[in-house]
């Protein structure tokens, strides 16, 4: 497990509440014996966000929080950070990452599919990435491949480009949540040129006659220049995204059964040794940080027998 600058155990868990009233339901009915032990020994301390439709959403901004990183919401350099990690010599450029992925075109709206249920792999995704090459590098990007989900583009338009995380727009409506302003008329250009090439493109007329998804499309988000880490981030356990991003609450409900007895009776169990631990738990508006409890022996005490569920507590969020 991660750890926090002190060297202590840290737990982020993304995606840990919702505010749908299936969502909602589900936690009600929920027992997490683990968070509940947890809860017992901790005291909320900072916390993040804002509403359920800032460009970052709180796990983002909570583990931004945690490298140190400077930014406001859809500013936070993700792209530059990951595309260092995959090997790419990031230099002083300014990186978006570019995921591909598929629109879904309905009556009303375009929604975005997750990008996991495209299952690209890594010869279909270079195919698409070469295709598109050309029409980012004659507007002056640099283009690089980082894998099959993850490609990036440099720029200087992307600089302070806010945009939203590909985690705010999944089965959303597109529209709402495209980047606006003068730096972002070039980037929604290009999307429309990069839609025109690739549904055409023979790999997409073989991935339908397969039953697959076509890629027509990219996301572009966490734009900036790379930002120093600043000590060791949290563990991120995220088996809750994708049930949660798909409404299907039986699987986000075992999802969680399942974080509570592996990740969480660990850090309960830290907290009842007296070690140093922290949890935070972020939903869809905040991200709420948990300490060890400190004050006398009686307050701690009575905090134990006297503290909030964890549905009141995720229901917050």
């Amino acid at each position: 497990m991660g750890a926090a600058d002190n060297g202590a155990m840290h737990l982020l868990v993304p995606f840990a509440s919702a505010l749908s009233e299936a969502g909602r339901h589900t936690l009600r009915d929920l027992a997490l014996p683990h968070l509940d032990r947890a809860l017992a020994r901790l005291a909320p301390t900072a916390s993040l966000g804002t509403d359920e439709y800032s460009l970052t959403p709180p796990h983002e901004a909570a583990l931004a929080a945690a490298r140190g990183w400077q930014g406001g919401a859809g500013t936070l350099p993700f792209a530059a950070h990951a595309a260092q990690a995959d090997g790419i010599e990031v230099l002083d450029l300014a990186w978006g990452l570019l995921t591909p992925v598929h629109w879904h075109l309905g009556r009303d709206q375009v929604t975005l599919a997750d990008p996991d249920a495209l299952a690209l792999d890594e010869t279909a995704s270079r195919a698409l990435f070469e295709a598109v090459r050309e029409l980012f590098e004659s507007e002056g990007f640099a283009l690089a491949w980082g894998a099959p989900q993850r490609w990036y583009a440099a720029h200087e338009s992307l600089v302070d480009l806010p945009c939203a995380s590909i985690d705010r727009v999944v089965g959303r409506n597109v529209d709402r949540w495209l980047p606006e302003g003068r730096p972002a008329r070039l980037l929604r250009r290009l999307q429309n040129e990069v839609q025109m090439l690739l549904y055409s493109h023979p790999l997409n007329d073989a991935r339908e006659a397969q039953g697959a998804l076509p890629v027509n499309s990219f996301w572009l988000s966490g734009c900036g220049r790379r930002q120093d880490v600043e000590g060791e981030e949290p563990h991120a356990d995220t088996r809750l995204r994708a049930p949660l991003l798909s409404e299907d609450w039986a699987a986000w409900a075992e999802a969680w059964r399942a974080l509570d007895a592996d990740a969480l009776a660990p850090l309960a169990d830290a907290l009842e040794r007296g070690e140093p631990a922290s949890l935070t738990l972020c939903g869809e508006r905040f991200a709420q940080r948990f300490e060890l409890a400190e004050g006398s022996l009686w307050s701690r005490l009575g905090r134990r027998f006297k503290h909030p569920g964890p549905a009141d507590v995720l229901e917050a969020l």
